[in-house]
This record gives structure tokens, sequence and C-alpha cells, in this order.
């Protein structure tokens, strides 16, 4: 059964709905570029453009050991990965990062900004200077370079596709102790909506993802409380995955979403809906 609305990124029909299913190669041919992907959301958004046939994926991030294994992962599905140890806060690095993918690859298809820190719970009274500065440059700093140099590469050629990793925090803050977080990101889902707009009439698309409780270890570092606590408080009673995250990556680097354009997908679970 076809749906006229779905050309070309789809392949067989769901046998409950009758509705074809997602394409198993969105990301076939395409050149990628992943930031934080030593482990977390980014490895696992690595590992499913490979998965989904992506002709390179470049990795980049602080530790080498973890860089490493996931271009390893990368490559037992047949892409080729290179690891590049990048501190993303750092334009001079960011530029050399970019420099190296075209100059091995050729291009930039589709790029995840997904590298971030997030500030050991504490009241806003009992926060730094240094965490602060550590926290956007971390997460706004760090974007707006990659977006900078990411943009101009894509530009060049006219088209290309950019996710950036925000948060639920940045649109409500769920949970006291995060401030300098919770604002850096709602300052990252701005930066992304203007982007957007100056982007897409010259063939790039930015849009933007929004995890609520996932585990992974920045979470895990941030000293949350019981986690089983924590995700009784959420419409679907559970944390979530990484790899769920990835999928929503994924779906909006691919052709699948050329008519989303500045949007912030919320992979939460159903915490901004509650």
């Amino acid at each position: 059964m076809a749906h006229p609305g779905w050309i070309g990124v789809m392949s067989e029909s769901s046998p409950i709905t009758g509705f074809p299913l997602p394409s198993a190669d969105r990301m076939a041919g395409k050149v990628c570029l992943v930031t934080g992907g030593g482990s977390g959301i980014g490895r696992a958004a690595a590992l499913k453009m490979a998965e989904e046939g992506a002709s390179a994926v470049v990795i980049a991030g602080r530790r080498e050991s973890e860089l490493e294994a996931t271009a390893a992962a990368c490559r037992n599905f047949g892409s080729q990965a290179l690891a590049l140890r990048t501190d993303v806060t750092l334009e001079d690095e960011v530029e050399r990062l970019i420099k190296i993918a075209l100059d091995r690859f050729g291009r930039l298809d589709a790029t995840f900004n997904n590298a971030g820190v997030q500030e050991r719970r504490a009241p806003l009274e009992q926060q730094g200077r240094a965490v602060y500065d550590d926290v956007f440059d971390g997460n706004v700093r760090s974007v707006f370079y990659c977006l900078r140099h990411q943009l101009r590469a894509m530009f060049a050629r006219g088209q290309g596709r950019i996710v950036v990793n925000t948060s639920v925090s940045g649109v409500r803050n769920p949970n006291p102790g995060l401030s300098l977080y919770s604002a850096s990101k709602a300052a990252v889902i701005s930066l992304v909506r203007t982007a957007a707009l100056e982007a897409v009439p010259r063939g790039v698309s930015v849009n933007a993802v929004a995890p609520g409780r996932v585990v992974t270890d920045m979470m895990l570092r941030s000293g949350v409380g019981d986690m089983a606590s924590v995700a009784a408080g959420l419409p679907l009673r559970r944390m979530g995955k990484p790899e769920e995250v990835a999928e929503a990556v994924v779906w909006l680097l691919s052709d699948a979403a050329s008519y989303v354009v500045g949007h912030v997908l919320a992979t939460d679970g159903g915490f901004l809906a509650s």
C-alpha cells in the first residue's frame, strides 16, 4: 500500500497500519559528523548512522579511547569511520575538524552537534563563575563554533542537514539545581531556530532534539537522585535510552524530514506533555 506523502524514503508497508515503514538505509552514501561521539547519545547516533548506510562517520570528542571504540563499531557496519580528538569549545580545533573531514571525504552531508556538559546539581547561589564558564562554553560557544564552520562547508555545496542536541531543560526546567544547564540549553534552542531561518534559503536545514530523562554518563555524573522515583514521574514510567534519541536524530538528518525546519523534537517520554 503506497502513501503519496512518502516518496522515495520508505520501504515495505506495516502489516498493522498499512502505511510504509522507514527505509533501513536513510543515511545511505552520506558523510556524517558527530561531536561528543564517544559515549551516550553521540555514540548511539554515530552507530545508527553507520547502520543505516553512511559512507563515512567522523566522530569527534575529548576522550580518544572512547572515540576509537565508536569508530571501530561503525566500521563493523561497513562505514568508513574517523575518530578525531577535538575540543569543540576552541574554534581553531573546530575549524581543524571540519577541514580534516572535508579533505578526507570531500563534503559534509549530515552533522549532529551533540557535545555538551552539565553542572553538578546545586542551588544557583552555590554555583560559581568557573561553573558558569564551563557550562556555557560547553553548550553554547561550542554549538556556535560548530554551526559556523559546518554551515560554511554546506553552503559551498548548497545542501546539508544539521541537528543539535538541546534538552527539555531548555524548554521547561524539570528540576531545581540545573539553572545554568537549563539557561544554556534555552540559548541553544534560540540559536538553532535563528540559524535555521538563515540557512534554509541556502539549501541547509537546521533542527534540534530535546531529550528528557535519558540514561547517560553525563546525567549520572550530575547527581541524579533515585532513578526509580524519577522514572515513576514520567508518563512512560521509565527512563529513555540513547538509542531512542538516535532514532530521532537520524530521522531529522534524513530526507524523510525534508519539510522540517527549525524544529525542536522532544524525545522525552511525554515529560513536556505532562
